[in-house]
């Protein structure tokens, strides 16, 4: 069964469109990117001394369960680089789980949809580029709804999307 899924990618390290495209280049074949949002420049948040974030939304269609997915977003992290650091720290790749159908879980290592999203504009403005209706499984309101909740300051368009060419999904997954 293939499931829906909205993850968010940010990075503030090094070349961050590169950043982007290699993430989004390496989840073939297990996570096929069905559109993506476009990406936007983002003051940091939570601690401000640190480089301004490049932040996308892509919509993708998986067969891993929840958990794998989870497993094989961190390796990816870990592979493109990204060392351990304090929260809200600079991250040369962050690989978020925003929403997975409209699964609610709540497990040690991961919590559907996200715990924060809807505190934060940096994913609520290009998740609503995709899903300005979809609405959010525990709090009931749309994202268009959260969006309009939270300040939107510093947060700047930086290109239309990056094109990446789709990948089917692995039917293994």
């Amino acid at each position: 069964m293939t499931h829906t899924l909205y993850i968010a990618l940010g990075t503030n390290l090094g070349d961050r469109l590169y950043n982007l495209r290699a993430a989004l280049d390496a989840f073939a074949p297990n996570v096929h990117v069905v559109t993506e949002s476009h990406v936007y420049e983002t003051d940091p948040w939570g601690f401000a001394d640190q480089p301004a974030f490049l932040n996308m939304v892509v919509r993708a269609a998986t067969r891993l369960s929840p958990a794998r997915l989870l497993s094989f977003l961190k390796k990816l992290e870990a592979d493109q680089g990204r060392t351990p650091t304090f929260r809200n720290g600079p991250r040369l790749i962050d690989l978020d789980i925003l929403f997975y159908d409209n699964l609610q879980l709540d497990t040690p290592p991961l919590t559907l949809p996200h715990p924060r999203l809807h505190e934060r504009a940096f994913v609520l403005v290009p998740l609503a580029d995709l899903a300005p209706g979809l609405i959010h499984p525990r709090l009931g309101l749309s994202v268009a709804s959260l969006l309009a909740g939270v300040d939107r300051s510093g947060i700047r368009k930086f290109s239309e999307t990056l094109k990446i060419s789709p990948h089917p999904v692995d039917s293994r997954c």
